[in-house]
């Protein structure tokens, strides 16, 4: 797993996952001025080392870089999380204080989330929407 991200470059990813769409530079830099003074080769930079790190790819447009998230927040919160449950030594206890701190409205995300992996797996054969179904297989 990655390291995390730092502050700027949070606020930076926060963006692009945001926005769900190739950004440039200077998207990223307009809207960082609304909270922040911060120069145009900051954010350059910072998304530099993103794409270097393989958090973002960038496709060449003129003479500058559109840049686009390679995977989600979820992905990267989820991962986190995944990072953090590993470095216990009782992974049981570890979940039942992370149960502990969450909030309702966080409980019921998880219950929601479990029922969707927990949800039994039609047979490809017997679903007609899938691919071997309407192939005769």
């Amino acid at each position: 797993m990655p390291r995390p991200l730092g502050e700027l470059e949070d606020a930076v990813m926060t963006r692009v996952w945001k926005w769900n769409r190739p950004v440039t530079v200077r998207e990223v830099l307009e809207d960082l001025q609304k909270e922040r003074s911060i120069a145009y080769t900051t954010v350059m930079t910072v998304l530099d080392n993103l794409h270097q790190k393989g958090w973002v790819r960038r496709e060449a447009e003129g003479r500058a870089y559109r840049y686009e998230a390679v995977s989600t927040r979820a992905a990267y919160a989820a991962a986190l999380m995944n990072e953090a449950w590993s470095q216990s030594d009782n992974a049981a206890a570890a979940l039942v204080a992370f149960f502990g701190m969450m909030s309702e409205e966080q409980r019921q995300a998880l219950t929601d989330a479990v029922r969707i992996v927990q949800l039994p797996e039609t047979p490809a054969d017997e679903n007609p929407g899938s691919a071997e179904g309407r192939s005769g297989r």
